[in-house]
């Protein structure tokens, strides 16, 4: 695995194949496992599948907080290990952990007020609105396992370690496999099952990248705040968050639209975007590498090493993007029938991924230019562009074709395909814009 050092120096291609590999690999089990959850909830029901399919929405809503966690403190990290600055280190991964229990605090709160009115919003029958309910309660009690392991993996991604996370979430999935049927089906617990399948799987998961962590740092990885520290890193923390918070939101009002076409709809669209989320794997695990080696090299104050790393991220991308676009296309009514039978499900997951592939390396292209800014500590332009692309745009077109006019749902999904376009555009042409001015 690739030191700091090794970062600054070097093919550059060669270390983002050796991050994004094995990040990647992580990420494709764990959406796997999430995919899995979809395929045992159908087996309940197909009120049981939109039930998990609207319920894990709104989680993902209230832990968005942590995922800005992760990638803020992979940035603080990343950056402290090219100074060899191991004071602040310490100090950064303490106050991480302190931040990382406060933030599970709010999510309990908010997520026992807010969950479900959000639902409600999100389903019309009563059946579905219990099944989701009896899902979040019991992800919303457990968060501070999601809090732990994302603090655990960000700073371990910082050192260049992605191996580690990623044999936790491919181990988790195949622990997923045994636990979904037996607390599901084995022990008559129905969708309650699904959900302590995922709360045991992610309380073992934090407790060994922790275990791991400590091993590295050489001591204990224990919660400490000092008020100096955590503000330095909620600078990182809080637009990220926000940003993920952002794209939750927007996912939240396309389903709202979605959910105008009925609950089948609301289903075939979960998976749609599952399927989707699969395909866009290495481009997520590209992002994860450009974050640690533009990161370090930033800390290194080797700026035209950064362009590199941006321009040669951008290159990759579109190279997985021209492989995932036919696979979206042909072969999406295969993948969707393995989900449901339903025909209204299929149809609206198939018709979601052929016009949302047109955006693809759109979203690729953002993954990477979003990585970069937050690299390089700039991370509010992404904040205030996800704003835009995820909220307000979306939410005025989408009320103008679908409420006022009436068009149909290929309309909502064609709208969302030009708005990322826009935004893809605009990103680009600041992030080189940024890069360019740090290299003057």
């Amino acid at each position: 695995m690739p030191t700091q050092a090794e970062l600054t120096e070097g093919s550059i291609y060669k270390h983002l194949f050796r991050l994004a590999i094995p990040a990647s690999m992580g990420m494709l089990f764990n959406t796997l496992y999430n995919l899995t959850d979809n395929w045992f909830a159908g087996k309940i029901s197909d009120d049981a599948l939109v039930g998990l399919s609207v319920s894990s929405l709104v989680f993902y809503l209230f832990i968005g907080l942590l995922a800005g966690l992760q990638n803020g403190t992979s940035v603080m990290v990343s950056f402290e290990t090219a100074k060899r600055n191991s004071a602040r280190l310490k100090a950064i991964i303490h106050n991480s952990m302190s931040i990382g229990f406060v933030f599970s605090f709010i999510i309990i709160v908010l997520g026992f007020v807010f969950a479900e009115p959000c639902i409600a919003w999100l389903s019309t029958g009563d059946s579905t609105k219990l099944l989701a309910l009896e899902y979040i309660h019991i992800l919303i009690g457990g968060n501070i396992a999601f809090a732990l392991s994302s603090i655990a993996a960000g700073a371990l991604m910082a050192f260049g370690d992605t191996k580690t996370n990623r044999n936790v979430l491919i181990i988790g999935f195949f622990a997923n496999l045994v636990l979904n049927p037996l607390l599901t089906f084995g022990l008559d617990m129905g969708v309650s099952g699904l959900a302590w399948a995922t709360l045991l799987i992610k309380i073992a998961s934090a407790v060994y990248l922790l275990k791991v962590l400590r091993d590295r740092l050489g001591y204990p990885p224990l919660p400490h705040f000092d008020l100096s520290i955590s503000l330095d890193i909620l600078r990182q923390v809080l637009p990220a968050s926000g940003n993920f918070f952002i794209m939750i939101i927007g996912s939240l009002i396309i389903t709202g639209y979605v959910s105008n076409f009925g609950d089948y709809a609301v289903a075939g669209y979960s998976v749609g975007l599952r399927i989707e989320q699969v395909l866009l794997l290495p481009a997520l695990g590209l992002n994860s590498a450009v974050l640690a080696i533009a990161g370090q090299n930033y800390g290194a104050n080797n700026y035209r090493r950064i362009s590199e790393t941006y321009r040669k991220g951008l290159i990759l991308g579109l190279g997985i993007s021209i492989v995932s676009i036919p696979l979206m296309i042909f072969t999406s009514p295969y993948i969707l029938g393995i989900f449901s039978a339903n025909q209204d499900i299929i149809t609206t997951g198939v018709t979601y991924l052929r016009i949302d592939a047109l955006a693809f390396f759109c979203y690729v292209s953002l993954f990477i230019s979003v990585a970069t800014l937050q690299a390089v500590k700039q991370p509010d332009f992404p904040l205030i562009m996800g704003l835009f692309r995820q909220l307000i745009v979306p939410l005025a077109v989408n009320y103008y074709l679908i409420t006022v006019l009436g068009y149909s749902i290929e309309w909502l999904f064609g709208s969302v395909a030009l708005i990322v376009l826009a935004s893809m555009l605009v990103t680009l042409l600041y992030t080189r814009s940024t890069l360019k001015r740090l290299t003057v």
